[in-house]
């Protein structure tokens, strides 16, 4: 994932303003649009409620793949603003809100190049829940060795590394965005995803014309590479033995029929997918209740190719037979 390859800004879609260095463009265009006087106030100047437009706040990593999700969301039909000072979001919410249903759905970009207006966004924030907007935050997350990697093979500097290296740009910046990353709505972490991965997740979780209550992603991945770092839950399969140490199933993966037979024949393999899919009816009540749309789960063996794999597989299933719109992702298979 390459955020200055695959997010380049050039031949944007007219929906789409880049308001980086004129944000009074953003209010001059609406004006000329509907004629109505812009309102930076939190009042809704007569705008009923069900014209107020879905809003989705894109942030996080420089390099780690903002303009590519904001071109995905943008081919999927939505308004996308590249770099808006985090104080206009009301106002930009409250104009699409006068276009008559024709801006039904905005994304936003928030990144530290607009850095001196960041402060506001929590303000902002507050503002839109005051107003009842439903909005979302997506964050796009990468490791250091992956972001480094990408700044240099584009020979670009990082925006806040001055006159340091890019690891202390991507340190400053990790430390800026920290609370954000809290309250963010999905975090994916694009370190081992190239462009065409990163667009297919963003398409798995927007591309429906009807929001389905919840969406879960159920990840298989080695303990020996790490945790993935937009996990919700993490669960461990290094309880049942591994069939890597039998001859015969050890070129294959969990998707072959014989080794997740050799699996779930294991003693408390299936004991554990039943009482897990349970438990998992639980905190999805609970993520509905608190508004929260996206899990991620993650499931990990040794090496992310047998064990894990099975499980992920036949854990998906269960959950999309209740009703949760489920995508499986092997972060690590053939990896080894």
């Amino acid at each position: 994932m390459n955020e200055h390859d695959a997010g380049a800004t050039t031949d944007r879609d007219p929906r789409s303003r880049d308001t980086q260095g004129d944000p009074g463009g953003v209010q001059q265009d609406a004006r000329q649009t509907d004629g109505a006087q812009v309102s930076t106030g939190s009042e809704k100047a007569g705008v009923s409620e069900a014209a107020i437009p879905e809003l989705v706040i894109i942030s996080g990593m420089s390099g780690a793949g903002r303009s590519t999700a904001a071109k995905c969301l943008e081919d999927l039909g939505w308004f996308v603003v590249d770099n808006l000072p985090p104080a206009l979001i009301p106002t930009m919410v409250e104009l699409g809100a006068r276009s008559q249903g024709n801006v039904a759905r905005i994304a936003v970009v928030v990144d530290v190049r607009g850095r001196r207006f960041f402060d506001n966004l929590r303000e902002s924030l507050s503002d839109l829940d005051a107003r009842g907007v439903t909005r979302r935050i997506v964050f796009l997350e990468s490791s250091d060795d992956a972001l480094v990697r990408r700044f240099e093979s584009v020979r670009r500097p990082h925006p806040l590394q001055g006159d340091g290296r890019i690891v202390d740009g991507i340190a400053a910046e990790r430390e800026l965005l920290r609370e954000l990353r809290g309250d963010a709505d999905l975090v994916i972490d694009t370190s081992s995803l190239n462009v065409h991965e990163l667009r297919a997740k963003m398409d798995a979780q927007f591309a429906g014309e009807e929001e389905p209550e919840l969406r879960a992603t159920v990840m298989s991945f080695g303990f020996k590479y790490g945790l993935p770092v937009d996990a919700d839950l993490v669960v461990d399969m290094r309880f049942l033995p591994n069939p890597h140490w039998v001859p015969e199933l050890r070129p294959f993966t969990g998707l072959n029929e014989e080794v997740a037979a050799y699996v779930f024949n294991q003693p408390g393999a299936k004991e554990f997918l039943d009482r897990y899919a349970e438990m998992l009816q639980l905190v999805a009540a609970g993520y509905r209740r608190e508004g929260k749309r996206y899990v991620t789960i993650a499931v990990g063996c040794t090496g992310g190719k047998h064990r894990s794999v099975a499980m992920s597989e036949k854990l998906a299933a269960r959950l999309a037979a209740e009703g949760v719109e489920t995508v499986v992702v092997h972060r690590d298979m053939g990896r080894e």
